[in-house]
């Protein structure tokens, strides 16, 4: 695990009351549940160096793959100086070992660079709105819209950001309400409406609750 949890996990309590009340179909998947486990990390670099490093492998070879690339660095952390150094060493059996194509370098060459040079406003992005955090974003390199909610979601827990275009999501949503078919992203917004402020806490119940989360959704929760 390169995080720890920090010492004291945020309260969920006021969402969960909001939740039961406002959907009784959603009350039941958090009484299955149990409480929202969610927490903030730390280490930017870090979330989303993972997220650009286990896109379109499969979770148990991203873990591996990973875990090596956390092996070239002091206590097993990526930072981007460390990670612009190891990549522009450009050896290639170190690289071909951690599961490095050329795109995928180029990525996290692009979000390395961001960091050293300030294009991504590390400490300012706690305090800007989601928008603001999406559109910094959404300009590395292999990070697209629905990478930036999820480090939203698992990274900095902002309480009410509802991924509609994530399978997952959406697959949860048909299951609770029995569509017949999977609903597309207007539908999904109309019907989490009720689930405002907390349509964070809302789609990570239907993850968990309702077999909808998908892969990559596994893997931001669990390293």
């Amino acid at each position: 695990m390169w995080f720890n949890p920090p010492d004291n996990s945020p309260d969920w309590s006021a969402a969960v009351r909001h939740l039961r009340r406002a959907d009784p179909l959603l009350r039941h998947v958090i009484a299955r549940v149990g409480p929202c486990t969610l927490f903030p990390r730390r280490d930017y670099f870090v979330a989303l160096c993972q997220a650009i490093y286990t896109q379109q492998i499969s979770t148990a070879i991203a873990t591996i793959l990973f875990d090596r690339f956390r092996d070239h660095f002091p206590r097993r952390r990526p930072t981007p100086e460390r990670a612009l150094e190891l990549l522009g060493r450009g050896d290639e059996q170190v690289l071909r070992r951690c599961g490095l194509s050329r795109q995928k370098r180029a990525y996290l060459i692009d979000l390395s660079r961001r960091f050293v040079d300030g294009s991504i406003p590390v400490r300012r992005l706690g305090r800007m709105n989601d928008e603001a955090v999406i559109a910094a974003l959404v300009e590395v390199k292999g990070i697209g819209r629905w990478t930036a909610e999820m480090f939203l979601i698992f990274v900095l827990n902002r309480p009410d950001v509802l991924p509609v275009d994530d399978l997952g999501l959406r697959e949860g949503v048909r299951i609770l309400y029995g569509l017949a078919e999977r609903p597309g992203g207007k539908l999904v917004t109309e019907l989490a409406e009720k689930w405002r402020p907390w349509r964070t806490v809302a789609t990570w119940y239907l993850w968990r609750g309702t077999g909808g989360m998908t892969n990559d959704e596994v893997r931001m929760t669990k390293e």
